[in-house]
Parts: C-alpha cells; structure tokens; sequence
C-alpha cells in the first residue's frame, strides 16, 4: 500500500483526519486496483451491462391514495382522492399521478407485496432481511452483493453508487457490504467517497509531482530488477488513471443535460423532509446518466412519506413532485432503448392504515404495501396481485417483498440462492431458497 499524505484537514463531525490518496489497494469505491484492472478483460468481452435503480421511499407510502385506491370503501377508508384512468384498463391510480397513469403501460404495479414487518428502516428493502438480521450477521446491501458477483463494467466506475443522503432517522441509511468486507462498500456521492474522487485535498499540479516522483523511484527499482517491470508500470499507470478520471463526476453533473429534459424531470428540492429524505429529482436523472456510465446499483432514497397526521395535505404538496420524477424517468430510460438492461424498483418499507385517524393521517401497516417495477426486459402494464375491499391484506396472488429482491437480481444474471463467499471465505447464500423471481413479470 502506497500513501501520499496530503494537508491536516477537520471536518464536520469534529474529527481530524490527514487525508491521503491510496494506491495499490485503491478505494476508489472500496474497489481494490485488482478489481478495478481485472474488470477490463470483462469490458472487452461485449457482455451485457445490466443494471438497476432502487428508489425507496422513506416512511412508507400510502398505497391506497396512489396505486391501489378503494373508492367503494367506507369513507373512513377511502380517503380524499379520486381514481383516474391510466393507459392500462385495468389499471387506476389516485389523481395525484396524471404523468405516471399516462405511462402506466411502461411499467407494472404489485399491489400484493407481503411480508416486511413493522420498523422503519431501509434494510429489508435493501438487503431482504430485518435490521435485526442485518446488525446481528453483518447482511450485505444487495448492491454490494452485486459488486462482489459481478465485479464493475469499466475500470474507473465503480459498480454501486448509493445517493442515499445522510438522514437524520438512522436505520433510513443504507447498509453497507457487511460480511463481504469494506472491498464492496458503495461510493456514496454525498460523502467522503466522491470528495476523495475529486481530489479534493491536493491540487493537479501536486499531484502530478508527485505521480513524476514515483516515476523515479521506479526507475530506481528497475535497474535492481526487471522482471515484470512493465506490468508494474502499465498498473502504476492505470491507477492514476483511475484517480484522475472524471467519469464518475461529470455522470453525476445533471447540468450536462438538455434543459427541456431537467424540466420533465422537474427539480423538488435538496431540503429533508421530516427525519426522511428530500423529494429532489436531480438524484432520480443522476441516477439514469450513473447507469448510462456503466454504473451496475444505484440507490436513492426519496421523500418522507410517514404520515401520520395531515395525510393528504401531504400527499398534495408531494405526489406531484414524486410523480413528475418517476415518471420522467421510466420514459427517459424507454426513449433511450434502456428498458431491456435498466429495472426500476419503487417501493417502502411498508404501506399505511387503512383506517384514517383521528389526525386525518394513515398509521405504519406492514401487512401490504404497492411496488412499482419498470425495465430490466420485464413484462410491462400488467397489476400483479390484489387487496380486500380495505385495501388492508393482499387478497389474490400475495408477492413476498425477498421475491421482488430476487428478481432484481435474475435481471442482473445472478440467482439469488447462489452461494457467494464471504471475506473469510465461508459460503453464505444471497437470499432464502423459498425466494424467487416474479413469474408474471419474466
């Protein structure tokens, strides 16, 4: 391991660290300079770059004012909102989505998904297990898993870039590789991993001073030993390669993009909402030019959808926003040829009371939630499963939240009973063997 120290720097949380840029075991996204070179033979093999974007929606969105309205409920059920057509018949969403119910036909709703328990955290979304399981075995998020499976397409991407801000309610947060080891840890673009990336801490100039020192030094060493020299040099090479490209940043620079497009997109605002996250949709096109660049993961989180009180006030001032946002980006990636190698996956933990309360707000219901799901070479507007008259259990064809995980996973080419080793090389299957894909969607 190479170190060059750079300037004593004390950041926010008070702590003082002396930044530096690692070489030979390079986390450039907790990829190893291996990795990263090893990923070229794989590039130039021509496969298929399939990938993902997760949007989870912190605190739980009301599934019966958006996708699975019940207008023939007890008022005290069925809530404010009317139903609207979309262009799928069978299909009506809350008048709050006009853009998405124009594009139903371009994705599916399952409005079925069973089996997450009642506890606001992002873990079961996004590794398919309780927090408790989560914290207790060190169960990684299934970007990392992916990153491990599957390595990344281009030696400066990183495979899994998490948008998740830092929320103030922590199990919000995303989880991290955990047994997998640090090596698969995502590139979080609001954190210390994308400032390292920018070279913050230490100017071009510097840094290409440095890059001629070391040039010297192994000018030194070649004159005591030849052997493999050049395939020392040619990684030295790739290295500041890797460090000094700008692939990553200039994907996540929305400001690139036609100002008609940011304008479909519409912008939100980078403001937390509650304890949750922003409804900003800068991270929603972000998230399509990451993909574009070769990135396999990306997740976001948005909103703040845990309303207990004032439900529909809520909804008013926020679904338009949500609803501009997706559905910009299901028909950005569609216009794009990406429906067949980009799956979206929109969802909680858990969907809302049937029941409005006395506050004229929805409580946590974890028995039944809605899922959007889009791409991936899915079938498209068709409404999987269905709930009772309350809109309170899944009534047909129930969908276990592990099943929607294990799909995303089939369209990214892993099987999610695999065995994959940990980081001291025990096999530890992905997910339980009773989870599988979809088969209404394959």
């Amino acid at each position: 391991m190479l170190r060059i120290p750079g300037q004593k720097h004390t950041y926010c949380d008070g702590v003082t660290r002396r930044s530096f840029l690692q070489l030979g075991g390079l986390a450039c996204g907790g990829l190893t300079l291996a990795q990263l070179l090893g990923a070229e033979a794989q590039a130039a093999s021509g496969l298929s770059h399939k990938s993902v974007i997760m949007v989870y929606l912190s605190g739980g969105l009301s599934h019966q004012d958006t996708f699975d309205l019940k207008p023939d409920a007890p008022k005290e059920v069925r809530g404010e909102f009317n139903p609207i057509s979309t262009t799928v018949p069978e299909m009506k969403f809350g008048e709050l989505l006009p853009k998405l119910a124009q594009s139903a036909h371009r994705f599916s709703v399952i409005r079925s998904c069973v089996g997450q328990r009642d506890e606001h955290s992002s873990f079961q979304s996004l590794t398919g297990y309780t927090m408790g399981e989560v914290q207790r075995d060190g169960i990684p998020n299934f970007g990392s898993v992916v990153s491990r499976v599957e390595g990344p397409t281009n030696p400066v991407i990183p495979p899994f870039v998490d948008l998740f801000p830092t929320m103030q309610h922590r199990p919000y947060n995303s989880t991290g590789a955990g047994y997998l080891g640090s090596a698969y840890n995502q590139v979080r673009a609001d954190g210390e991993d994308l400032a390292s990336m920018k070279l913050r801490y230490i100017e071009t100039p510097q840094f290409n001073q440095r890059q001629q020192l070391l040039e010297k030094l192994d000018g030194f060493r070649r004159q005591a030993d030849v052997v493999g020299l050049d395939d020392a040099n040619e990684n030295w090479r790739r290295a500041f390669d890797v460090l000094t490209s700008s692939r990553l940043l200039d994907a996540l620079d929305v400001e690139q993009e036609d100002p008609a497009l940011r304008e479909r997109y519409g912008k939100g605002s980078s403001k937390h909402l509650g304890d949750g996250a922003p409804t900003w949709n800068d991270q929603l096109l972000a998230a399509r030019r990451l993909v574009e660049s070769g990135v396999r993961v990306v997740t976001v989180a948005y909103g703040f959808w845990d309303t207990h009180g004032n439900n529909f006030g809520h909804l008013k001032q926020h679904l338009p926003t949500f609803d501009a946002g997706i559905s910009a980006l299901i028909d950005d990636l569609h216009e794009r040829g990406l429906q067949d190698d980009v799956t979206v996956v929109v969802w909680g933990e858990f969907g809302r009371t049937p029941k409005i309360n006395d506050k004229g707000g929805r409580d946590h219901w974890a028995p039944v939630q809605s899922v959007l799901v889009s791409g991936g070479g899915m079938k498209e507007g068709i409404v999987i499963g269905s709930t009772d008259k309350t809109a309170a259990y899944a009534e047909d064809r129930p969908v276990h939240y592990r099943d929607v995980l294990a799909t995303i996973y089939y369209n990214l080419g892993i099987e999610s009973y695999q065995y994959i080793r940990d980081q001291n090389d025990r096999p530890v299957v992905i997910l339980p063997e009773e989870a599988r894909p979809i088969r209404e969607l394959l």
